[in-house]
């Protein structure tokens, strides 16, 4: 599992840095005006089932069955398998990317209604929507392949794959956008040809791994309608968090303009630990626990899961305080030119704080939501993903009642603007996280062992330290460019051009801030005995050791 987990977290780190790097380029062209709002929005709509099959339901009902056929019945039984999900999933996802082309105003106007009132922006977000759509065809399908590499523990592929999203979405921007309307528009063009990009990828690797696909004419077989019962309540209960970001976007549009984006750019920060740490666990734990079930071997499961969560808090905890306490130095010094000013970086910090709250819950949720896949429960999730959505919808209409709702509402509702959206979604997230850790405690599935019981609490202590550290270097660093007024030398926008946090200074002072934070969580949880580094060195060693000799190498693992 852990071998599973370095290969998917390798890269996904690769495509979380690339797609920094293209949203830093978005911020400084286009900043968090009316175009980055209409893409963000278009582009929600296709990433939100990406996320919902890759990440989702389809991974989680596919991949159990695909690897159980697999050991059970041999290839042929899961190649054959695979074939019919295949046919069945292009022909109704090619009926909808239709549908979703014509009827795109309509669609907007339920994922984005406060852009009615503004035609322009509106006109422009249908637009730009229908350019990105096909990607969700593109994708969904990618997500099958991907299925069926991670089924026979190949994961380097399916993990690699985005990094083409961003690579194209970059190259769109820096080479279409002087031929095209806007910068929206040719990074549109970019994500649906990063799409087609990616199946092909992943169509060869499947085959370079023995499962020459061919598409019959679909029709429901009994696996696949298995497959299609499994994923009905998945769907919605293993993607809770994503129908969560919808309820955001909807709001967010009602809020004043550039809440869209501003929520936008503080969400791609949560994502870099949620993609790095959540997704490469959740990723690698699914088959790894759906063979353990299928082998009977209960106590073997118990005991990935408890190690999956240990992995998933080692880093998790840090970055969620780390975000929290220092988010303005981050957002300030990678989106902090261009369009993007000090108080777009100053309120989106304010929004990752929110998302922060709730980064745990939303990781360790990638983490839970296997243990009850892989015995077939996929009715538990929906059940209580409803039970969240209805939560966090009321928690949104709490938080910002003084403006989503009617006109002549009293004065004293709440009115958390850009911040409302993230701590609603963090609060359902933790909320969510509760209630499938008692019941998986319940039956018996999760049992706190020794080791976890005791390292767990102490990697909290750690980093809590770590976060007490950023607090006191971040306020001197960079404390008097957050509070100062525009012009006045450093403290201000001058500074972001011309004072001594300007260009390279900026950078450096971030860099020593990450370096002395990432030193003293380890310092910390060395002395506080939350981790030993030596065991890392002796499991490193025994890997590399067994890498040159072959012997504990999967022969279907990536080399």
């Amino acid at each position: 599992m852990l071998r599973g987990v370095l290969t998917v977290g390798g890269w996904t780190m690769a495509s979380r840095v690339l797609g920094l790097l293209r949203d830093m380029l978005m911020a400084a062209l286009i900043g968090t005006g009316p175009v980055a709002d209409a893409f963000f929005v278009a582009n929600k709509l296709p990433n939100l089932f990406r996320r919902l099959f890759g990440e989702g339901a389809f991974n989680a009902a596919f991949v159990p069955e695909f690897a159980g056929l697999l050991t059970a019945e041999g290839p042929a039984a899961a190649q054959l398998f695979a074939q019919e999900a295949f046919a069945v999933m292009a022909f109704w996802l090619g009926a909808l990317t239709v549908l979703g082309e014509i009827f795109m105003p309509q669609v907007m106007t339920v994922f984005a209604p406060g852009f009615a009132h503004m035609p322009a922006k509106f006109a422009l977000t249908v637009e730009l929507a229908r350019i990105t759509f096909p990607y969700l065809m593109l994708i969904c399908l990618v997500a099958l392949l991907s299925g069926v590499l991670n089924g026979m523990d190949r994961f380097a592929a399916a993990a690699g794959a985005p990094v083409l999203y961003n690579l194209f979405s970059i190259a769109a921007m820096l080479g279409l956008t002087p031929y095209v309307a806007t910068v929206g528009h040719a990074t549109a063009w970019g994500v649906s040809a990063s799409g087609v990009v990616q199946l092909a990828l992943l169509a060869w690797a499947v085959h370079r791994a023995g499962m020459k696909l061919k598409i019959p004419r679909p029709r429901l077989t009994p696996h696949v309608r298995l497959l299609l019962r499994r994923m009905a309540p998945g769907l919605i209960g293993a993607s809770a968090t994503q129908l969560n970001q919808v309820v955001d976007v909807v709001i967010a549009s009602l809020l004043p303009a550039g809440t869209v984006s501003l929520l936008y750019y503080a969400d791609r920060m949560q994502q870099l630990p949620l993609g790095v740490i959540g997704t490469a666990v959740g990723t690698a734990l699914l088959p790894l626990l759906s063979r353990q079930v299928r082998g009977a071997e209960a106590h073997e499961a118990i005991g990935s899961l408890n190690r999956a969560i240990e992995y998933t808090l080692f880093l998790t905890l840090p970055a969620a305080l780390a975000l929290a306490v220092a988010g303005f130095p981050m957002m300030w010094v990678l989106f902090g030119r261009g369009a993007f000013d000090t108080e777009s970086a100053r309120l989106s910090a304010q929004a990752l704080t929110a998302y922060a709250v709730g980064l745990p819950a939303v990781v360790l949720l990638k983490v839970l939501t296997p243990a009850f896949f892989a015995r077939g429960d996929m009715a538990t999730p929906v059940k209580i993903g409803m039970i969240t959505l209805a939560l966090n919808f009321g928690l949104n209409l709490l938080f910002n009642a003084g403006i989503v709702a009617p006109v002549g509402a009293a004065s004293w509702l709440p009115r958390l603007e850009h911040i409302g959206p993230p701590l609603a979604t963090s609060l359902a997230a933790l909320f969510n996280l509760g209630c499938l850790g008692v019941l998986l405690a319940r039956r018996g599935h999760l049992v706190a062992d020794a080791p976890m019981r005791r390292r767990l609490p102490r990697m909290a202590l750690a980093a809590g330290a770590m976060a007490a550290t950023l607090w006191v270097a971040q306020w001197w660093l960079f404390a008097p460019a957050e509070h100062g007024e525009a012009g006045q030398g450093w403290t201000g926008q001058g500074g972001m051009e011309h004072g001594w946090l300007g260009h390279g200074w900026r950078w450096a002072a971030l860099a020593a801030l990450v370096s002395l934070g990432g030193g003293a969580y380890l310092l910390a949880g060395q002395l506080f005995g939350a981790f030993d580094a030596r065991d890392a060195l002796r499991l490193l060693s025994r890997r590399a050791l067994r890498r040159r000799d072959g012997s504990a190498i999967s022969p279907t693992a990536d080399p």
